[in-house]
């Protein structure tokens, strides 16, 4: 397989799993599977919920392509590498920038970041099953990028108003 080949069908996969995200936790997680999903749209003072299997299944399945995949010789390995890649931006973006879970990375100052986080804030709003909205990860509703927006100029026009007033004069 060539490396042309092997980054396109990685690319290809990352890009799919964003759109299959959506679509298992809307219509999925949000039903037949909610029993487990449920853990994530309640607080609790576990470091681990239910929820998390979701995580271990789409690993072992990655790792499955990974291990059959005969070192990258056949198609399925790189599908696996785009789905590992998609997990591990999922956990860095999802765990640990929008819920904290682990806590190095704080809240980001990023335009796109903050849309995502609103998005999501969004989406538990609700803690039951029906009712939620914005289900994906990486693609934002353009009216969270113009909220984000808008909230960072905000800041930034006080920063500068309370800047100059506490300077010489």
């Amino acid at each position: 397989m060539t490396a042309f080949a092997a980054l396109g069908i990685t690319l290809a996969t990352f890009g799919f799993m964003e759109f299959w995200a959506w679509f298992m936790h809307k219509y999925v997680q949000h039903g037949p599977l909610w029993f487990l999903h449920r853990s994530h749209h309640v607080r609790h003072p576990h470091p681990v919920e239910r929820n998390d299997l979701f995580f271990l299944i789409y690993g072992a399945i990655s790792a499955a392509l990974f291990i059959t995949g005969d070192n990258g010789a056949r198609w399925w390995f790189w599908v696996g590498v785009g789905i590992a890649a998609y997990g591990t931006v999922y956990f860095f973006v999802h765990d640990v920038l929008i819920h904290g879970r682990l806590r190095f990375w704080k809240k980001s100052d990023n335009t796109y970041l903050r849309a995502l986080n609103m998005a999501h804030k969004t989406h538990h709003k609700t803690q039951g099953r029906d009712g939620s909205a914005e289900f994906g990860l990486l693609w934002v509703s353009p009216k969270y990028l113009e909220l984000a927006r808008k909230r960072r100029q905000k800041l930034k026009s006080e920063k500068m108003k309370t800047g100059s007033e506490m300077g010489p004069g």
